[in-house]
């Protein structure tokens, strides 16, 4: 490929906040199918040298904008013997050439070729480096992650976890920690610790060429704080060309076309009839909770059916609610339905999952449902084979009984995990957790940016069924109703702890007003 065939940005060093952008997310192999096609159309050391400048734009658009006690403090780099060290020292100099005062922590001398023109750029230009680790930190200034990037391989040892471990413990003090890429010692492929071994916890990251998914799912997400993505030159358009199967961030511009019209003409039959189905005796708030969430996300009708008895006669804060026994429910008439919540694992349950997998609608399957699937050869056959459009929304241990194996081992990797689902079973999976995974049989695949800790309690996940649920309900495709609901529900728990209702106490029942105002908000405008 040459050079004239290769569409480059003329800025190389802009910066991308991701939110609300489906950006790609790029593994290590696919990193390097396109580093290796763009190196061969560029002049020597072009990549480092732009990845450096990113970094060193990044730190002087924040010196121009610290407090005057903030000003004048060095910035100080760790730079590791490999080509994130040399991402660190061209930023370095970058910076030291802008009258930005630099130190740079070298324990082992960087070994690559474009690592070895940087650093003999940085000596040139006079950038002091040591070998030494400092006993201690400048409070204010920023401290800086060049140790090592997406190629590590094992757990960091030695030296470098002890400076991965003084960057992290300067990261939870309220310091300033700029990770290079990635956090060192983070898989960028999954946002697991490489080999369970130490990982930096930064405050930011500027991450160069693409976006990583293992900077937004696990404990990456933790691990990054946040993130900025610096293309360095390379177009989206061009990466996606040469990896064409990337992953997507999630973002309204993958939905929001499909979100159903409000027209003035329109009426309840148009945004459909949805079944919540579930609450066996005794757990009749989980599809309640559901059933709710499915209101305020717009269903034109919402019914609930109750496998057990004890059941409420209505529900009092919500009577348009339509609440009956599941046996007596006309299932089949129903626009979409959503199967689980609180449904319990007797016989009653397992008759009722009987009745619901031939029926050719749209059908989520959530919580308990899914345990009926995950212990039933010939349900987890029946779904598979249904044809019709099926969403599943496990957490990690459901999702580790419908693919036979452990929690470890979805969590280990879980784009993986999700995309298994979706083959074995025919159907949109929903793996949920920090930084939800949603795949579809055919190969798509996006990691939702939004949601917070204080998701992390019980019934949040009964909303979620009911918030997609009810998206089925509108005819929109699942894959879209999906990240829709997956959206919408991480982004109204971080609007909810933006007002102080959060993270700790924040409720699930909560989370469907703010769903129905951030919809108003963002998609349906008021006319005139």
């Amino acid at each position: 490929m040459t050079a004239s065939r290769l569409s480059l940005s003329d800025d190389a060093t802009t910066l991308i906040e991701p939110r609300d952008r489906p950006l790609l997310l790029l593994t290590v192999e696919q990193l390097r199918t396109c580093e290796r096609a763009a190196m061969a159309a560029l002049p020597p050391h072009t990549l480092m040298a732009r990845a450096g400048a990113a970094a060193a734009r990044f730190l002087i658009e924040r010196a121009a904008h610290a407090t005057t006690s903030a000003t004048g403090r060095p910035v100080w780099f760790a730079a590791g013997p490999g080509n994130n060290g040399g991402d660190a020292l061209v930023a370095a100099t970058e910076l030291h050439r802008a009258g930005i005062a630099v130190e740079v922590c070298m324990p082992v001398e960087v070994k690559p070729d474009d690592a070895r023109w940087a650093l003999d750029a940085a000596r040139a230009a006079g950038v002091p480096i040591r070998a030494t680790v400092p006993t201690s930190f400048d409070a204010g200034g920023w401290l800086v992650d060049g140790l090592f990037g997406i190629g590590l391989a094992r757990a960091l040892d030695g030296v470098f976890a002890a400076l991965a471990q003084r960057l992290s413990d300067h990261a939870r003090a309220g310091g300033r920690v700029l990770a290079l890429d990635v956090p060192s010692g983070l898989d960028s492929d999954t946002g697991n610790a490489v080999g369970d071994g130490p990982a930096v916890r930064a405050t930011h990251t500027v991450t160069f060429i693409a976006a990583k998914p293992g900077l937004f799912t696990g404990a990456g997400r933790d691990h990054a704080g946040r993130t900025a993505v610096a293309p360095i030159g390379l177009a989206e358009d061009r990466l996606a060309g040469w990896v064409p199967s990337a992953a997507r961030l999630n973002a309204p511009a993958s939905f929001a076309p499909h979100l159903p019209a409000r027209d003035f003409s329109t009426h309840k039959g148009t945004f459909g009839s949805l079944a919540v189905v579930g609450g066996d005796t005794g757990m009749c708030g989980a599809p309640i909770l559901a059933a709710r969430a499915a209101l305020h996300a717009g269903a034109g009708k919402v019914h609930v059916a109750f496998v057990g008895s004890g059941a409420p006669a209505y529900d009092a804060p919500h009577p348009e609610l339509m609440l009956d026994a599941a046996d007596r429910l006309p299932l089949d008439a129903m626009d979409a339905l959503a199967v689980g919540c609180g449904m319990g694992g007797r016989d009653t349950a397992r008759h009722l999952l009987d009745r619901i997998l031939p029926l050719d609608l749209p059908v989520l399957f959530d919580a308990d449902a899914l345990n009926l699937v995950a212990g039933d050869a010939t349900f987890a056959a029946r779904v598979a084979a249904s044809g019709a459009p099926r969403v599943l929304t496990p957490h990690p241990l459901e999702a580790a009984r419908l693919l036979g194996t452990g929690t470890r081992e979805v969590q280990h990797d879980r784009l993986a995990a999700a995309r298994a689902l979706a083959s074995r079973f025919s159907a949109i999976a929903v793996l949920k957790g920090s930084g939800t995974v949603i795949a579809a049989p055919d190969g798509r695949l996006a990691v939702n940016p939004t949601g917070n800790a204080g998701l992390a309690t019980g019934g949040t996940g009964d909303v979620l069924g009911g918030l997609i649920g009810a998206l089925l309900a509108q005819r929109m495709p699942p894959f879209e109703a999906a990240l829709a609901g997956a959206y919408l529900h991480g982004l109204a728990a971080e609007t909810l702890c933006d007002a102080g209702n959060g993270p700790a106490g924040l409720t699930a029942g909560e989370l469907a007003p703010a769903v129905r105002r951030l919809l108003n908000e963002r998609f349906y405008p008021r006319r005139g």
